[in-house]
């Protein structure tokens, strides 16, 4: 069976779709690709025929079967300069855990690269530069494990440093993270205060992830906002 141009992009594009999602609602990808709900019917049905183990959940969307893995995706030239730019921003921020990560999460994605798009990366390497001043002291070390705890629910135990110089250790349910004025916050039900904090993460001395699991917290940040917990 033959296909538009247009209607094999769109597919291939629902395909990586589901792929990086938990669920994708038919009215999600009707807005993102401007087509009917009917046509996204179609689409999902097509990809079904064509072997793809998609999922349908009544009421939520579609999932792929746990365990089913595309072949490696192939960037465009401007998609693997975009990913090497952000390599280099994300470089100068102060959280190390992100720079660490990153850099190995970019390594294995040049490495499915084309030889030509290697070769202009290396090209455009010697031809970029971002200078942006660090400040030393404002470096961070926990930005993705505080991820990983915040979608995992985990309690974590702070040992924390205020700007005022009092040191504290507290057990925090953390619920957000922010980026704002050039550091990271941690947004957390504070079990010592018994109400919402925002700690710094540069602020903080050691985190240790307790077995510990609570319930996600339903709060929006317009609401910690109007508590003045964030700005």
């Amino acid at each position: 069976m033959s296909f538009e141009k247009p209607r094999i992009a769109r597919l291939i594009a629902i395909l990586i779709e589901l792929q990086s999602k938990t669920i994708v609602t038919a009215k999600s990808i009707a807005n993102k690709h401007q087509i009917s709900i009917r046509t996204v019917y179609r689409d999902i049905l097509t990809l079904k025929e064509s072997g793809v183990p998609i999922v349908s959940e009544n009421g939520k969307g579609y999932s792929l079967i746990e365990g089913y893995n595309l072949p490696p995706v192939m960037f465009s030239e401007p998609e693997a300069l975009a990913l090497v730019t952000a390599e280099y921003i994300i470089s100068k921020n102060n959280d190390r855990s992100l720079v660490k990560h990153f850099q190995s999460a970019s390594t294995k994605v040049k490495a499915i690269l084309k030889d030509s798009q290697k070769h202009k990366i290396s090209f455009i390497d010697k031809r970029f530069e971002i200078r942006v001043e660090t400040d030393k002291k404002l470096l961070s070390n926990y930005l993705i494990e505080l991820q990983q705890s915040i979608s995992s629910c985990a309690l974590i135990h702070l040992e924390y440093i205020s700007l005022n110089g009092d040191k504290t250790e507290r057990e925090v349910e953390p619920f957000s993270i922010l980026f704002n004025q050039g550091y990271w916050v941690l947004v957390a039900f504070c079990r010592l205060r018994n109400d919402y904090r925002a700690f710094r993460l540069d602020c903080i001395q050691v985190i240790k992830i307790l077995p510990e699991v609570f319930t996600p917290h339903q709060i929006t940040h317009a609401e910690l906002v109007q508590k003045r917990i964030i700005f």
